[in-house]
Order: C-alpha cells, then sequence, then structure tokens
C-alpha cells in the first residue's frame, strides 16, 4: 500500500474500498474480516472499550489526534504485535520527543507540528508495516517499495523476524528532520 499524499477531493490511502466491495462490507454486505459474515472478533482497548478488528487483525480506532488514540490502537493489536506497537511508539518517542501523534486511516501516524507527518504503521494478518513517507531520502534505504510507492518506503515487521530497533531509530530520526506528508 502506497502512502502517496491523495489529491483534491480523493480519499486517503486507507479510506479507499478494496476493489468490488464497499468499505467496512464483503460483496454480500456481511462484516468484513471473516468468510462466514460473522464480525471479526473485538478485542478489549484501554477503558474496555470493545475495538473491532478489521481484515488481518488491524484495529479500527476513530480519527483523532493525540496520544489517547494511539495507544487505544496499540492497546487493541492483537497477539505479539501489540508488544510491537508498543517497542516501535516507545523508540518513536524516545527518538523525537516532540512528535506528535493521531489515529487516521485506521494506521497511527506520528509528525512534527507544521511539517506533516513522518512515518505511520498498520496491522496485516502476518506484520506490521511502518511506512516512512519519504523513505526515498533515508539511509540505507528501507527495503520496501515498489515503482508506484512514490516516496514512500517502508519495512515490514514480522513475529519470527526480530527487527534491529538501531536501525529503526537511525530512520525515525532521518525522516522526523525531512518535510512531512500533509493529506
Amino acid at each position: 500500500m502506497s502512502y502517496q499524499k491523495p489529491t483534491a477531493g480523493s480519499k486517503g490511502p486507507a479510506e479507499r474500498p478494496a476493489k468490488g466491495s464497499a468499505k467496512g462490507s464483503t460483496k454480500t454486505g456481511a462484516p468484513a474480516g471473516r468468510p462466514d459474515g460473522e464480525a471479526a472478533p473485538a478485542s478489549a482497548g484501554k477503558a474496555g472499550k470493545t475495538v473491532t478488528l478489521l481484515s488481518g487483525g488491524n484495529p479500527q480506532i476513530a480519527k483523532a489526534d493525540g496520544d489517547a488514540p494511539v495507544q487505544d490502537y496499540i492497546a487493541a493489536m492483537p497477539g505479539w504485535k501489540r508488544d510491537v506497537g508498543r517497542r516501535l511508539d516507545a523508540l518513536i518517542v524516545g527518538c523525537v520527543p516532540e512528535v506528535a501523534k493521531a489515529v487516521k486511516w485506521n494506521s497511527p501516524l506520528y509528525g512534527i507540528e507544521g511539517r506533516g507527518w513522518f512515518l505511520s504503521f498498520h496491522v496485516f494478518t502476518h506484520y506490521i508495516k511502518v511506512t516512512f513517507f519519504q523513505g526515498t531520502s533515508l539511509q540505507p534505504l528501507p527495503p520496501g517499495g515498489t515503482a508506484r510507492s512514490g516516496a514512500a518506503r517502508w519495512i515490514d515487521i514480522r513475529e519470527d523476524e526480530p527487527f534491529d530497533e538501531a536501525q529503526m531509530a537511525g530512520w525515525i530520526r532521518q525522516a522526523a528532520a525531512l518535510p512531512g506528508w500533509v493529506p
């Protein structure tokens, strides 16, 4: 998934419905996430809030600015991904203490006030994708990207493949120093 800046009137990257389906549902109108038409399993976020898990286990959190919705998103991440989400959030805050946070398009975003977003992560079935919006400017270049990715580059974090926190910290610091993505 590319996180290129949407054009005027277009939807953001994760707001686009899947081809042939309405947002949040399958072709039959059943809730997304399970082929049997049952709602995706829910998990408890902070303060016992029930959070719907979308396709791939991605928590559905209302769009909002600030740390609280990001912490709700992380608390609702399933299984091993929750611990990785906590580690990522702590690493980002440690590298960029003045970081601004929000949840948009069912993904936590991190940025610098007045300069835009520099990083996002998103839960998929078997991994967490950490996207750097100006990733082509980072050294070394993060491994994920396609011809259609524009400047965005990413790294996929999988359960059985620990990520290099020192390398991630270097990318975070570099990304925070660049002009960010402004939706």
